[in-house]
């Protein structure tokens, strides 16, 4: 049976669930597909190609995007992207560490495009979309990473005496009982909102 490009990526994302981001090499995905590792090179130039291939086919297993229909609502709208983007990082192990390695494809650049697009028909520039839509991009990225990074610490610590900081880190710990897990969707949703008034308050003031 002649090995398959979709087989390659299918299986290195199995792997990439199973192990993580660190464990996966070409030799395993070889191993694991029975053939040798220059097999692959027939597929992908690289491991830096696989690695594209693979975030690319993560966007695809996404749920489709919230369509935006309605200007006045945009702030719905991006924030509904930004759930369903953080929903699509945590799909996978290792999920934003590998997207926040690979390269951008033609098909981002056209999702860009029309967001772009759709928050200029909200009323904002071309300018201010596009670093609007990179702020929460970053901002889902890296939270995502924090999470991720979370889950798979080996922490074996004793947890710290919550008395005791909370008398020495009294500001911090009051604005903890509020956040909650800072790693949790109130925390998630809390910044995410940060963000959303900023361009809130763009929008109102013209830009610029």
């Amino acid at each position: 049976m002649a090995l398959e490009r979709g087989t390659i990526v299918a299986t290195a994302l199995r792997l990439l669930d199973e192990g993580g981001l660190d464990r996966l090499t070409l030799r395993r995905l070889a191993g694991e597909l029975g053939v040798q590792a220059p097999a692959l090179y027939w597929h992908f130039r690289g491991k830096q190609e696989l690695l594209d291939a693979m975030a690319a086919q993560m966007v695809r297993e996404q749920p489709e995007r919230p369509v935006f229909t309605d200007p006045a609502r945009w702030r719905v709208w991006l924030a509904d992207r930004a759930r369903g983007d953080r929903a699509m990082l945590n799909s996978r192990r290792d999920g934003a560490r590998l997207v926040a390695g690979t390269r951008p494809s033609p098909e981002l650049f056209a999702q860009v495009e029309r967001a772009v697009a759709a928050l200029e028909s909200a009323g904002f520039t071309a300018e201010d979309a596009m670093l609007g839509l990179s702020a929460v991009s970053g901002y889902v990225g890296g939270f995502v990473l924090e999470e991720q990074a979370d889950r798979a610490r080996d922490d074996e610590q004793e947890p710290p005496d919550r008395e005791a900081v909370a008398r020495a880190y009294p500001r911090l710990m009051a604005a903890l009982e509020r956040i909650g897990d800072p790693q949790g969707d109130r925390a998630f949703e809390g910044g995410l909102a940060l963000i959303l008034d900023g361009l809130e308050r763009r929008l109102a003031g013209g830009g610029g």
